[in-house]
């Protein structure tokens, strides 16, 4: 049964939130008011997923999230969000964040993308995702995405940008014609290499070093 640490500095968000989450099976083993106690009770309780609202007193969620991936911790971090093109959203997924969820989004949405995230996979919306990156990301510098991609290899800059579009690992193989295993060894090169730990960091990079360009795509 997936577990879940909900930081919110709202308590009837709070209230609400376990409500949804155990009339759905999911157990909530905590709760925190702001992002130092949210980090504490993630390192105490051990949740599959941290539910982390952005604005809060004492340490917000951006900085939370940022801890908590540095320090390697295996719960995922869902960030919560009242408007979905907020630069602190960016910011969070910059830092780690395994994705993000409007607050009003329903149950069972909710408890979908809890779950999406506690299996290790990202919670990417691909269109959503990218407007809020594209609203925030600058004009990368000439030579940008060729000093981001030092160290590759030609397949594993492939297969990155592939992950910065969006795809699965089943569609990337589809694309380039190898295995999926082939390619989640090739992502786990790829993310060693670089320093990240999630898929959203790699659209986050890709969009920012210029290997992925707005409204361009590769050819299937």
């Amino acid at each position: 049964m997936t577990s879940v640490v909900v930081v919110d500095d709202q308590e009837m968000v709070r209230a609400g939130l376990r409500v949804m989450l155990e009339s759905r099976g999911v157990t909530v083993a905590g709760e925190a008011a702001d992002g130092r106690a949210g980090i504490e009770a993630v390192r105490r309780l051990g949740p599959d997923v941290c539910l982390m609202d952005i604005r809060m007193p004492v340490l917000d969620g951006i900085e939370a999230t940022r801890l908590l991936v540095a320090e390697g911790t295996p719960t995922r971090v869902l960030v919560l969000t009242t408007y979905d093109l907020d630069e602190l959203v960016h910011a969070a997924l910059r830092h780690g964040a395994a994705g993000f969820l409007l607050k009003t989004t329903p149950a069972a949405r909710l408890v979908e993308g809890v779950d999406t995230v506690a299996r290790g996979e990202a919670l990417l919306a691909p269109e959503l995702t990218r407007r809020l990156i594209e609203q925030h990301v600058a004009r990368p510098a000439p030579g940008s995405a060729d000093r981001l991609t030092t160290g590759l290899t030609r397949r594993e800059r492939e297969v990155l940008v592939l992950v910065g579009e969006g795809r699965s690992n089943d569609e990337i193989a589809a694309t380039l014609f190898v295995s999926r295993a082939t390619v989640k060894s090739h992502v786990n090169r790829v993310f060693a290499k670089l320093g990240i730990t999630s898929r959203v960091q790699a659209v986050v990079l890709c969009y920012e070093h210029g290997l992925v360009v707005p409204g361009k795509r590769t050819a299937p």
